[in-house]
């Protein structure tokens, strides 16, 4: 015997770390190496550790024929879009991998190149995971880790009566797409799938809204949604224009096709922008902000009282500032 795997026997667990999960870790001190089940890991004095985890499942948050390097970015993306919402910068991840049947060598490697592609971009390394078999899909969760001086996190719940309220790029590709899988059996609309499948997390401009915005979140679960998580951890309301949505050419070109559509801008997430409250008096320099960072900041409401018991926490006002009644607020998991 030589010790070899056969040329049709799959790679094992810890060659599969070694060939292509070590090499992500190599500058990670702490990772040491990925021979242990723990890592090692510090922030700089003055700061605290912020960590957030997220979980995608084939079939249900990415298509299975979509390209393993695409999901692997996808994956890491909306975990550093929670880190920015917190006003945090990136530090190290955690990866947990749960692969159906064989391991495919090929697709794996693909997945990793995908990781060290975003690593280089957004300053983030891998510091440890696990690996494991399921009979069930492809599932993959991954732990980001950031750090945030000392009292320099946004959060939900610092919003206020008579403040603005404000979202990064635009909004409603990715929930288009969604809407295109569903109209079309399984197929994404070409215009949109690009943003469903690789969000743009604002890494950049998160730590740049300490000392502008009063609460933060990203869009994940809807514009609508996501507002009113702001608004229930405030103890506020909000007025919400549509007016003054910030939608793409492609989104507005839609709109006008199909009016109906706007209800699936509002509440369809994915988005994974910023959205948050400030003072206005913050207004000129958050226009700078955008100006600096090449990111549009779009002004889109404003918070108030909340009114009473029974009283919605967002209300979406059309042009002419009548209600407009929605189906859904946005996705809920369960």
């Amino acid at each position: 015997m030589t010790g070899k795997q056969p040329p049709d026997q799959p790679p094992g667990e810890f060659e599969l770390i070694n060939k292509f999960f070590a090499p992500l870790a190599a500058a990670n001190e702490g990772a040491l190496g990925l021979r242990d089940d723990a890592a090692l890991i510090g922030v700089r004095p003055g700061y605290r550790l912020v960590a957030t985890v997220d979980t995608l499942v084939a079939g249900v948050h990415f298509q299975e024929q979509d390209p393993a390097g695409l999901i692997a970015r996808k994956l890491l993306r909306v975990n550093l879009s929670d880190l920015a919402a917190m006003a945090a910068e990136p530090v190290c991840y955690l990866l947990a991998i749960s692969l159906p049947n064989r391991p495919d060598a090929a697709w794996i490697g693909d997945f990793a190149a995908g990781l060290a592609a975003d690593q280089a971009e957004f300053g983030i390394i891998l510091a440890g995971g696990d690996t494991t078999a399921t009979p069930g899909p492809l599932s993959l969760s991954l732990t980001a880790l950031g750090q945030v001086p000392e009292g320099g996190e946004i959060r939900r719940s610092g919003a206020a009566p008579g403040q603005d309220i404000y979202v990064s790029g635009t909004i409603g590709d990715a929930a288009l797409a969604v809407h295109g899988i569903e109209a079309r059996g399984g197929e994404l609309a070409a215009d949109f799938a690009a943003r469903y499948r690789l969000p743009q997390p604002r890494v950049a401009l998160g730590p740049r809204l300490r000392g502008l915005a009063s609460s933060l979140v990203d869009v994940s679960d809807g514009l609508v949604a996501d507002l009113g998580h702001i608004c229930q951890a405030s103890g506020v309301a909000a007025d919400l224009e549509v007016a003054r949505l910030p939608v793409s050419d492609a989104a507005r070109a839609a709109l006008a096709r199909e009016p109906q559509l706007r209800e699936i801008v509002l509440t369809g997430g994915d988005d994974y922008e910023l959205l948050f409250t400030a003072d206005t008096a913050h207004a000129g320099a958050l226009a700078d902000l955008a100006r600096e960072t090449g990111v549009p900041l779009s002004r889109i409401g404003h918070t108030h009282d909340r009114t009473g018991e029974g009283a919605p926490l967002v209300t979406v006002k059309d042009e002419a500032g009548e209600i407009i009644g929605l189906k859904s607020e946005g996705y809920h998991h369960f």
